[in-house]
C-alpha cells in the first residue's frame, strides 16, 4: 500500500498493538507478517509526523525489522544498526511504541540505539560504519564465552563506502566468525538485479541442502588440488559470479546470498532462517527503497532522510510572516561559489555531506572542481594533504563530530606537514535533537592542541564569510568552525576581504567586568555587556590568541569571563589562561562552556539552558564570581544568588 500523506491522527492498528515485545511477535503466524508490516509503517508515518525525526531510511526497513525480529531470538541473538536512522520500527517493536512521539526531545527517546533506553540496542550508535566490527566483536566474545547466539550487523550502502566497514570484513573472513552482514542496498548502488531468478537463486544459495552439498564437495576434493581449485572456481564465477554481484565479498571469506527483495517479508525470512543455521561469515544483500510506502519519501529520498514535525492547528492558523535568514551553511556554500570564481585552484571536498555541507550550487557548478569521497572522512582529508602537495587549494567541508574520526589524518598528513588545506567546520556546538553523538563539544579543544593551525569562531554570518577567506588565504592549515542554522541575521559583505589574523574586535566598552566571548555565545554575551556595563571582546580567535587585547582588559577589570559553546576542558578559555599563566599574572577569571558529560538531547535553547549559556545562566555564573573574590558589581543580585 501507497500513502500519500501523513496521518494526523493515530491509525487503527490493531495486529501491531498486540506485540509489546519481539518475542510476541515470534508467536504470531508468518501468514500475518504483511499485515504487521502494513501496520507497522502507518503507525511509523504517524509517530513521526508527531515528533519530527528521521524518516526516510526507517520506512525502508520495515519489513527486514519485522523479519529480523520474527527469525533471530532477540535480544539475545545481537542485532546491530548501523548509524541507526532506520532503527525506529526496531524501537517500536522492542517495547517503545508508545513513547515514539517523545523521540529526539527532551528525556524521549534517543534519536539513535542506546544501549542504556533498551536491552534490544545492543550498540549505541550515531555514525556510520560501525557495525560490522561492532557485530564481529560480539560474535568473537559469544564464541570465547561458549554462548550459542548470533550476531547480525545491518549495514547501508552508504555505510559500506567506509574503510572501517571493510578493515572489520577482512577481519571477520580471516577469524572465521559466525556473523551475519545484512546489506541494505537501498540506492541500487550494486546491483539492480532483483527478481524472480535472484530471488530463486538466493532460496537456492542458503538452503541446507546446498551448502551442506558445498561442504561435503569441499571435504571430498580438498585432497584432489587441481580438481578442488577447478570446482571453486566454477561455483564463483558460473553459479554466482554470473548472475550475482557477491564475487568480491566471497573473496573477503563471507557466503554471498542475494540481492533479494528486502520489501518481501515472507522471502526475508525464509532466507533468514535458512542463513542462521548457516557457521561462519554469512553476507545478505537485500535491495530497499528507501522511503518505501510513502509517495514524496519515494521521489525524493534525500529531502525526506528526517522531516519536522506536523504543525498544530495554532501554528497552521498562524499568518505571521518569518524572517529569512540564511543558515551558516548557506553563507559557506556562498563564499565557496564565489571564492572558486576568483581562483581556479580552489578544490572542495565532503565526506558524503553534499546537501547537509550546501555544496549543492558548487557541485553543479564547478563538477571537475567537486570531490565527494563518500563516507570516508580519513580519506578525505588525506586527499586534502595531497591536493595541496601538488598546489591546488583544497577546502574540506566536514561536520565538527565527523572531523573526529580523522584527527590522526588531521595531524600527520596535514598539520606536520604545514600544508595549505582549510577545514569549514559545520555543526559546532550543541546541535540539538541528534544529540551527544553529533554535538560538536571538543573541536576548539582538539584542535587548538595541534601546532600550526589557525583555528577562527564566528559570531554571525559576515564573520564567517569572512574567516573563511582568511584561512583560505592563510598559507598553512586552518579552520573556520561555525554552528548548525542561523546565526543573528547579520549583513553579509559580497567582498572576499580577509580579517587581520590573531586580532579581537572590542564591541562593548564597560568596567569590573570583561568578557571574552568565542562564536555563537558572543550574541548573548552582548546582551549582558550592554545591560550591565561590561566591556566585551569577540574574540574571533582562538588560536593565535589576541595576547594584547587580553592583557589590556586583565589590567582594567576586577573580572575575565570566558564563554564557548565548546567543552571547558582544554577549549578556548583555556587556551586564556594557559597565556596569562605564561605572563606570571594572577587574575580573576571564570571559563565558562560545556560541562563534563554528555548533554542529552533536546531543544537548543533547552540544552543551552543546562550548560548555563543562556543570558540568565551567563548572568548567575557571573554574580557568583563576583561575591566569591569579593567585588560585586551588582550587589542586590549578587546576593540574591
Amino acid at each position: 500500500m501507497i500513502f500519500h500523506k501523513i496521518p494526523e491522527t493515530r491509525p487503527e492498528t490493531p495486529l501491531l498493538d498486540s506485540v509489546d515485545c519481539p518475542a510476541q511477535l515470534r508467536q504470531l503466524s508468518s501468514a500475518t507478517l504483511p499485515q504487521l508490516a502494513k501496520e507497522l509503517r502507518e503507525y511509523l508515518l504517524y509517530s513521526v509526523g508527531q515528533s519530527g525525526g528521521h524518516f526516510g531510511a526507517g520506512l525502508g526497513v520495515v519489513e527486514l525489522t519485522v523479519a529480523l525480529h520474527y527469525v533471530f531470538n532477540t535480544p539475545e541473538d545481537r542485532l546491530v544498526w548501523d548509524v541507526g536512522h532506520q532503527a525506529y520500527p526496531h524501537k517500536i517493536l522492542t517495547g517503545r511504541r508508545e513513547q515514539m512521539p517523545s523521540i529526539r526531545q527532551k528525556n524521549g527517546l534517543a534519536a539513535f540505539p542506546r544501549r542504556s533506553e533498551s536491552e534490544f540496542d545492543t550498540f549505541g550508535v550515531g555514525h556510520s560504519s560501525t557495525s560490522i566490527g561492532a557485530a564481529l566483536g560480539m560474535a568473537i566474545a559469544a564464541k570465547q564465552k561458549g554462548e550459542d547466539r548470533k550476531s547480525v550487523a545491518i549495514i547501508g550502502d552508504g555505510a559500506m563506502t567506509a574503510g572501517m566497514a571493510f578493515e572489520a570484513m577482512t577481519h571477520a573472513g580471516d577469524n572465521g566468525a559466525d556473523l551475519l552482514v545484512i546489506l541494505n542496498d537501498n540506492d541500487m548502488s550494486i546491483s539492480e538485479n532483483v527478481g524472480g531468478l535472484s530471488n530463486y537463486l538466493a532460496r537456492l544459495l542458503s538452503s541446507k541442502s546446498y551448502n551442506n552439498l558445498r561442504d561435503n564437495s569441499k571435504k571430498i576434493l580438498h585432497d584432489i588440488p587441481p580438481v578442488y581449485e577447478l570446482a571453486k572456481k566454477t561455483e564463483e564465477h558460473l553459479l554466482k559470479g554470473m548472475t550475482t554481484p557477491g564475487t568480491m565479498f566471497e573473496e573477503f571469506g563471507f557466503n554471498y546470498i542475494g540481492p533479494i527483495d528486502g520489501h518481501n517479508v515472507e522471502l526475508l525470512t525464509e532466507t533468514l532462517n535458512n542463513m542462521k543455521s548457516l557457521s561462519g561469515p554469512q553476507f545478505l544483500h537485500i535491495v530497499t527503497k528507501k522511503g518505501k510506502g510513502f509517495s514524496p519519501a519515494e521521489a525524493d529520498p534525500i529531502g525526506y532522510h528526517a522531516i519536522n514535525k506536523l504543525p498544530d492547528q495554532s501554528e497552521r492558523k498562524s499568518t505571521k510572516p518569518k524572517v529569512s535568514t540564511p543558515k551558516y551553511s548557506a553563507v559557506f556554500g556562498q563564499w565557496l561559489c564565489d571564492m572558486a570564481e576568483q581562483d581556479n585552484k580552489l578544490v572542495g571536498i565532503t565526506p558524503a555531506m553534499r546537501e547537509g555541507s550546501d555544496l549543492i550550487a558548487f557541485s553543479e557548478k564547478y563538477p571537475e572542481r567537486y570531490f565527494d569521497v563518500a563516507i570516508a572522512e580519513q580519506h578525505a582529508v588525506t586527499l586534502a594533504a595531497g591536493m595541496a602537495c601538488e598546489g591546488l587549494k583544497p577546502v574540506v567541508a566536514i561536520y565538527s563530530t565527523f572531523l573526529q574520526r580523522a584527527y590522526d589524518q588531521l595531524i600527520h598528513d596535514v598539520a606536520i606537514q604545514d600544508l595549505d588545506v582549510l577545514f569549514a567546520i559545520d555543526r559546532a556546538g550543541l546541535v540539538g535533537e541528534d544529540g551527544p553523538t553529533h554535538a560538536g563539544s571538543f573541536d576548539l579543544a582538539f584542535l587548538r592542541c595541534i601546532p600550526g593551525m589557525v583555528i577562527m569562531a564566528p559570531s554571525n554570518e559576515d564573520e564567517a564569510r569572512r574567516m573563511l577567506s582568511t584561512g583560505y588565504l592563510h598559507n598553512g592549515p586552518a579552520a573556520v568552525r561555525y554552528p548548525r542554522g542561523t546565526g543573528c541575521g547579520a549583513d553579509i559583505s559580497t567582498h572576499l576581504d580577509p580579517i587581520e589574523i590573531g586580532r579581537a574586535q572590542k564591541l562593548c566598552e564597560g568596567s569590573k567586568v570583561a568578557i571574552l566571548a568565542y562564536g555563537s555565545m558572543v550574541e548573548p554575551a552582548k546582551a549582558i555587556a550592554e545591560e550591565r556595563g561590561y566591556t566585551l571582546l569577540d574574540m574571533r580567535f582562538v588560536k593565535p590568541l589576541d595576547e594584547e587585547a587580553i592583557l589590556d582588559v586583565q589590567k582594567n577589570h576586577d573580572l575575565l569571563v570566558t564563554i564557548e559553546e565548546n567543552t571547558v576542558m582544554g577549549g578556548a578559555g583555556s587556551a586564556v589562561n594557559e597565556f596569562l599563566n605564561s605572563q606570571y599574572l594572577s587574575t580573576n577569571i571564570i571559563n565558562l562552556g560545556l560541562p563534563d558529560y554528555y548533554v542529552e538531547h533536546g531543544k537548543p535553547a533547552d540544552m543551552l539552558k543546562e550548560c548555563g549559556l543562556d543570558t540568565n545562566g551567563i548572568r548567575t555564573a557571573i554574580d557568583k564570581a563576583l561575591v566569591a573574590f569579593g567585588n560585586p558589581s551588582n550587589p542586590i543580585t549578587a546576593v540574591a544568588n
